[in-house]
């Protein structure tokens, strides 16, 4: 169904460590406006779309953002390579690290680890399209505030990538949204079978 080919789709080579900003670039991994809150919103949503094109919208994006965690992973754990026990503790991630190590976990900046609480699926087409295009605007502004806290280019240019990424994602589902309240605005006609 989908070709893998073994390359992030931005390249992450962060050469500085900062646990900080992987504290606070974790978010987007496991937050409520994160990448995989955003995949599995709109991986769920395509079963309810009316139109085959907004279907294919939800599953493109959905996969997409699956590709863009993992670009934000890769961000997480390079910002933790090689960090002490100390720049960990200076840094708030006793408590993370006490139960993950350095490993790369779904939770916030808060701390608050990932629940499906997060995402939404209401089976209403347009009410799930308004969702997403709200949820690309959350993500956009949560790369925003990302890119105002940076001040390395190698940790400031994928955040970049990816808040570009979420304007294109909201543009494509209002195309969707446009197929389906036009479709949805359709008369009906029924054929009498004949007897």
């Amino acid at each position: 169904m989908w070709i893998y080919e073994k390359k992030l789709e931005y390249p992450v080579k962060i050469k500085n460590p900062n646990p900080k900003m992987a504290k606070y670039i974790i978010t987007q991994y496991g937050g409520p406006d994160g990448e995989l809150a955003a995949s599995l919103r709109y991986l769920s949503q395509r079963f309810s779309m009316v139109t085959p094109q907004a279907r294919a919208t939800l599953n493109d994006i959905g996969t997409e953002e699956l590709a863009h965690l993992e670009i934000v992973g890769s961000m997480v754990r390079q910002l933790m390579d090689d960090v002490s026990i100390e720049e960990i503790k200076e840094s708030d991630l006793g408590a993370y690290y006490a139960d993950h190590d350095k490993a790369v976990y779904p939770i916030s900046a808060a701390g608050n680890p990932f629940t499906a609480a997060y995402i939404q699926s209401k089976g209403d087409p347009v009410t799930d399209l308004y969702e997403d295009m709200a949820a690309e605007q959350k993500a956009r502004s949560t790369y925003e505030w990302l890119i105002n806290l940076a001040d390395d280019p190698d940790v400031i240019e994928p955040l970049k990538f990816l808040r570009a990424r979420e304007v294109v994602h909201f543009q494509r589902f209002g195309e969707a949204l446009r197929i389906v309240q036009d479709k949805l605005a359709e008369k009906k006609f029924y054929v009498k079978k004949p007897e």
